[in-house]
Parts: structure tokens; C-alpha cells; sequence
């Protein structure tokens, strides 16, 4: 998320939306062998995974016993995360098939609970959960929490109506409006700091931001009118605006002079601090999934390619 991630989350009706048009998508992960404990094969994206012993043998002896690695994710966020069906509680999405690829390698299950983006650094910090996988950008100031392993890198978007009502072209178009943002991520921060910045530079009045627990509030809010524009992690904004309402409701902006989306950073799995061997071990997992294809075939099931890192570095944050 960008928390940028940039930011996150697409309501549940787009992953159920998303899931019917990528029926490929959910569901990918062989139920039978992926990522349960001492499994050594697993199928995803319709890759067959295979168990690095000289991995699991690194992994901390905790892990290794329990095999199990308690992940934190702030469902639903598609296209990163989100539930198979409306009513189910099965997971699926970039994060969880990425997740369960990494628990195949290592040979251990990445389990995965449903947790409040703004309380998952605390919940790690406290012990109750081993990494998140929420699609969290890395930073400077969260990197003295936590250790990134990074693998993915995208920006903020902006995400309007259909027809773009509002005329919205840039990001100064937001300032004196009622714009949205998920509560506790890096979108909210890029709104708060760099985005007021940017509105009194051009000598306009202060962007009237309102926060929501969830990236599907605040397209509720753009439907009712509440705000004129909802911002958020690009890739997840362009998922919305295919998927939500057979893509009838939303639209992203096009704005030239930020095509990968403003304030583009990269995005990690968040590992305890007290877990260096972990995340040593997601790190040297994770290249070996790039490098074999498995990581691109993952992000190409869920359409988002452009935001493929070609190699998986701990810590990449730039400010």
C-alpha cells in the first residue's frame, strides 16, 4: 500500500468483479500442497514449486518447528489482496499467491489473517504476526520498525467517476476539494505533506482530505457524492476502474507528467526486526521466483506487470 504503497484497497464487490473476469486469478494456488507445513511442492500461477532445503534449513528454529509464518494483510486490497467471493473468506490476490509461492520454496505455510493496515505495525512489533504482505511501502521512517524485503514499485493515483465530473487533469485539480484517502498510509501522508505543499505553491486553498478505514469507503464516497476523488496505490486504482461495476464507475487520471503515479516508491514484505534470518530467507526466496518467472507469471495473472522489480533488495527506500 503504498501505504503507499502508495495506498490501498478496492471494495469487496471489485474483487468479486475481478475474480469473475480473471478466473485464472483467484483461486491459483493448488489447495492440496500449497504452503502446508513440510509440503516441498506447490502450484501456482500454474508453476510448479519446489522446496530450496538450504533455505528452510536457514529459516529461524521457531519457524522451522511451528512451520508456520504468520502473515498480517489488511484485506481486501485488490488487486494485492482481496477474498475469492462475496461471503468467502478465502483469500487470494498478488500478495497471497505470492505469498503462498514463498512458503513453498521455503517449505512452510505463510498464513495469512486479516489485519487493519493502520495496526499492522504494532501487531508485528508485538509478536503477533511474523511479516505483512499488504502491498506496504517501504520508507525511511518505517524502516526503524521493520526490515523490507521489496517487490514491487508503483505511486499514488487518483481515482474519480466515470467521465471525470470534476475535471480532475492534475494533482493541484484536488486543491479546496473533498478528496479521500485510506486512514494510516503513505497516501494519506503524501496528501497531508507533499500534496498541501503543491496546492499552496499554486496559491490555491487546502485539499479537504477525509479519511476511511478501507480504499472501498472511499469509492462509496465518491459515489455519493461525499468526495470528488479517492487517491491511492496506482495499481490498485487501475483495478478498481477495470473491475468495479464491470468498469463503469471509476476512471483513473492520466496525468502525463507523473505515468507511473506521483511519488512512485517501492513496496516490501515487512519483516520483524528480531527476524533477520526471516527476512534473509523471503529475500534470497523471492529472487529465486524472479528469476525462474514464477514472480512475473504471479503479477501478469492479476494484470500488473508494470510493477515488477527486476531484483529483490532489503531496505530500497529512498526517503
Amino acid at each position: 500500500m503504498s501505504s503507499t504503497s502508495p495506498t490501498r484497497r478496492v471494495g469487496a464487490l471489485a474483487a468479486v468483479v475481478g475474480c469473475a473476469l480473471l478466473a485464472s486469478a483467484c483461486g491459483s494456488t493448488s489447495p492440496s500442497s500449497a504452503g502446508s507445513p513440510g509440503s516441498t511442492e506447490a502450484t501456482v500461477a500454474g508453476v510448479r514449486i519446489t522446496v530450496d532445503r538450504s533455505l528452510h534449513d536457514a529459516l529461524p528454529s521457531a519457524i522451522k518447528s511451528s512451520g508456520v509464518v504468520r502473515v498480517a494483510s489488511d484485506v481486501p486490497y485488490a488487486p494485492f489482496e482481496m477474498y475469492a467471493s462475496a461471503g468467502s473468506t478465502q483469500i487470494t490476490g498478488i500478495d497471497y499467491d505470492l505469498g503462498q509461492a514463498l512458503g513453498a520454496k521455503l517449505g512452510v505455510s505463510f498464513t495469512f489473517s486479516p489485519v487493519k493496515f493502520e495496526g499492522i505495525i504494532a501487531a508485528i512489533s508485538a509478536g503477533q504476526y511474523d511479516v505483512a504482505m499488504s502491498d506496504m511501502g517501504d520508507r525511511k521512517a518505517r524502516e526503524q520498525q521493520l526490515d523490507f524485503v521489496d517487490y514491487t514499485q508503483d505511486g499514488t493515483a487518483i481515482l474519480v467517476a466515470k467521465g471525470n465530473p470534476s475535471h480532475i487533469a492534475t494533482f493541484t485539480d484536488l486543491c479546496g476539494k473533498p478528496v479521500s484517502t485510506e486512514a494510516g498510509t503513505n497516501t494519506e501522508k503524501f496528501v497531508d505533506d507533499t500534496g498541501q505543499r503543491l496546492c499552496t505553491a499554486a496559491s490555491k486553498p487546502p485539499i479537504d482530505l477525509q479519511t476511511y478505514p478501507k480504499d472501498s469507503d472511499g469509492q462509496l464516497a465518491i459515489k455519493a457524492g461525499k468526495v470528488v476523488a479517492h487517491v491511492l496505490d496506482a495499481a490498485a486504482a487501475g483495478y478498481a476502474a477495470a473491475t468495479a461495476d464491470q468498469g463503469n464507475s471509476f476512471q483513473v487520471v492520466k496525468d502525463p507528467s507523473a505515468p507511473t503515479g506521483y511519488n512512485s516508491t517501492p513496496n516490501g514484505i515487512a519483516v520483524a526486526k528480531s527476524e533477520p534470518q526471516l527476512a534473509d530467507a523471503i529475500q534470497k526466496a523471492l529472487q529465486e521466483l524472479i528469476d525462474d518467472g514464477t514472480y512475473a507469471k504471479i503479477l501478469a495473472t492479476y494484470g500488473e506487470s508494470s510493477i515488477a522489480v527486476a531484483k529483490a533488495e532489503r531496505n530500497a527506500a529512498v526517503s
